[in-house]
């Protein structure tokens, strides 16, 4: 069950390109306070229904508490970002790029050559998507490459915290706490940085709870319980299909076209995973 916890979460991130165009009206401090606030909520309905004590408090370590507010408000402030500097579908395909650097994080030591090889060929899709993406970009060149910058840099921070969460020992409903304290992070942010637009829409209202409950809520801790109680390399695995998912909803969403470059770039980072786990495995068995 632990394993399937980390698969849901994997397809409900595979969602979160296609959910937040639709609310590319509001500003990104803003969007991260009202969806950290519901994945901070989550829990307390969850000890209403059980009829648990509503109040409980953290066990975690100031590294915990660190790279917990650091990977979860990194990470979401610099994707958003990236989907507005740069194509959606490409900025995507960077971001997960992530499974291919946890993949290599948390090979064994005499398997770490299998999953470095299929590293580069993940690298050489993203190269080849990028071309395409600099070309078929309707924002000009340097907006698109500050967009792959953040696309980039998401991948790095997510990659690290869920070899953290590996090795931690921490409360999965600790999250609660850490996604309160990145709630109040982005509402000063927001208040300093950023105009309100609070007028939203009944589609906008949607999506913004529906990021809330998914990608930015539940599926955080559905893959502590993966990365913590689960099978590691079969979660790490079935990561790699995430820029997949991702791609066919934004492509069956109309926000995005599937051209040839975009095509290869999956196919590319698809082959990374076969080469960083399957050949890894066998090896391991022989």
């Amino acid at each position: 069950m632990a394993t399937l916890a980390g698969f849901i979460a994997i397809f409900m991130w595979g969602m979160l390109a296609a959910l937040s165009v639709f609310t590319n009206r509001i500003p990104p401090f803003q969007l991260l306070f009202i969806c950290f606030s519901i994945a901070a909520s989550l829990v307390y309905f969850k000890r209403l229904i059980s009829r648990e004590p509503l109040l409980k408090m953290p066990s975690m370590n100031v590294n915990q508490w660190a790279v917990g507010v650091v990977g979860l408000f990194g990470f979401h402030i610099l994707y958003f970002l990236a989907l507005r500097f740069a194509p959606p579908i490409q900025a995507t395909l960077i971001i997960y790029l992530w499974p291919l650097m946890l993949g290599v994080m948390v090979a064994s030591k005499g398997n770490k050559r299998f999953a470095i090889l299929g590293g580069v060929i993940g690298f050489a899709g993203t190269i080849v998507m990028i071309a395409g993406g600099l070309e078929t970009a309707q924002t000009n060149s340097e907006q698109a490459l500050v967009g792959y910058l953040c696309a980039a840099a998401c991948a790095v921070i997510w990659a690290n915290y869920s070899w953290f969460l590996s090795k931690s020992a921490s409360d999965v409903e600790d999250i609660s706490w850490v996604a309160l304290v990145v709630a109040i992070i982005s509402l000063a942010c927001h208040l300093i940085f950023e105009s309100g637009v609070w007028d939203l829409t009944t589609t906008e209202l949607v999506m913004v709870i529906l990021i809330g409950i998914g990608p930015t809520g539940g599926a955080f801790y559905l893959w502590d319980i993966g990365m913590k109680k689960g099978n590691q390399s079969w979660i790490a695995s079935f990561s790699f299909g995430t820029p997949v998912i991702a791609s066919l909803a934004l492509f069956l969403f109309g926000f995005s076209d599937l051209t040839l470059s975009i095509v290869i770039a999956a196919s590319l980072i698809v082959l990374g995973a076969v080469v960083s786990n399957s050949l890894s495995k066998k090896q391991e068995l022989g």
